[in-house]
């Protein structure tokens, strides 16, 4: 697995980084705590005690990280850009949410709804997407929904969409600066491809189940395999030989990856300062190579440098 470690960032050079809320994880049937581990990027403090219970979804972002609890949204992390005061009427009705550099999505009655930094306009919600939204993304400072039709909306640094996206979606996912779509079973991808992140592989164009954007690097799942391509810096693009079969779930982080399996045995690679990667709880193994995701883990969100778990009830 290959290291970079960088320290000392300014705010401005850890803005850079990505962050992906990717698609959210489907709400566990037994819900319980949140864990965290990784960099403590601007402080990013302990989960708080109102996550220790009952949460059936979770979002990490880059200096905020987001949990839902009983159709309520609660937020940590940073305040500068005051995404901490969650706007009046999300504390109940929730269906799903999404956390990106600085600025958060809730999704409420199929509107969504925006609140924190919002340098490109990341908190400016359409008009398009105040009604019939049904899945909500985003990054550092892009943000997508999808609308009962299949139609993609995208709003802040991007707001272009291909054509091939105004229909028939079924699932979208933000990058640092480039978006995914899944239709009919292939990947669509378009914005920055710097690192060829936008140029979708020959094997991601027909049977494929789930997508997941990094920074400058994409993640897809076809036929229970790991499926990436785009910048392999860090090896976040290296799929580990054990996501051959059995893949259930993918996240990508700024520069790492994550997928979990049905067995219950989660993989991490790519970008690893601070353990994001290697330091997660209960592993005693490398998780490139696999950790059982315990105690209990149902669902897991990679962040800017960080990873959100989701774990069982006791």
């Amino acid at each position: 697995m290959r290291k970079r470690i960088f320290r000392g960032w300014s705010a401005a050079a850890l803005a850079v980084l990505a962050v992906t809320a990717a698609t959210p994880p489907a709400a566990a049937t037994t819900t319980g705590p949140v864990t965290q581990w990784g960099l403590e990027v601007f402080d990013l403090p302990s989960v708080p005690a109102a996550a220790a219970s009952g949460v059936s979804q979770i979002s990490a972002g880059g200096i905020n990280a987001l949990a839902l609890k009983n159709g309520g949204v609660i937020v940590w992390g940073d305040n500068q850009y005051g995404q901490l005061t969650v706007p009046t009427g999300l504390d109940t009705g929730v269906s799903a949410i999404a956390s990106g550099w600085g600025h958060e999505l809730a999704l409420k009655a199929g509107r969504v709804h925006a609140w924190g930094n919002s340098w490109y306009g990341q908190t400016a919600v359409p008009a398009a997407a105040t009604s019939g939204v049904t899945a909500i993304a985003t990054d550092v400072f892009h943000s997508l929904a999808l609308k009962q039709n299949g139609q993609v909306l995208s709003w802040g640094s991007r707001t272009d969409v291909p054509a091939a996206a105004q229909s028939g979606v079924s699932a979208i996912s933000a990058g640092g600066d480039h978006s995914l779509a899944l239709k009919n079973g292939a990947v669509l991808a378009w914005g920055g491809n710097r690192y060829g992140q936008s140029t979708v592989p020959t094997a991601a164009t027909s049977g494929v189940t789930a997508i997941a954007a990094g920074y400058q690097h994409s993640l897809a799942i076809k036929n229970g395999a790991v499926l990436a391509w785009g910048d392999d810096q860090w090896g976040q693009t290296d799929v580990p030989p054990g996501l051959g079969s059995g893949v259930v779930g993918i996240d990508s982080g700024g520069n790492f990856s994550v997928a979990w399996k049905a067995d219950g045995t989660y993989y991490a690679w790519g970008f690893d300062d601070r353990g994001s990667v290697s330091n997660s709880p209960g592993c005693d193994i490398s998780p490139q190579d696999g950790c059982r995701m315990t105690p209990g883990m149902l669902a897991i969100s990679a962040g800017q440098q960080q990873i959100v778990a989701l774990q069982a009830a006791a």
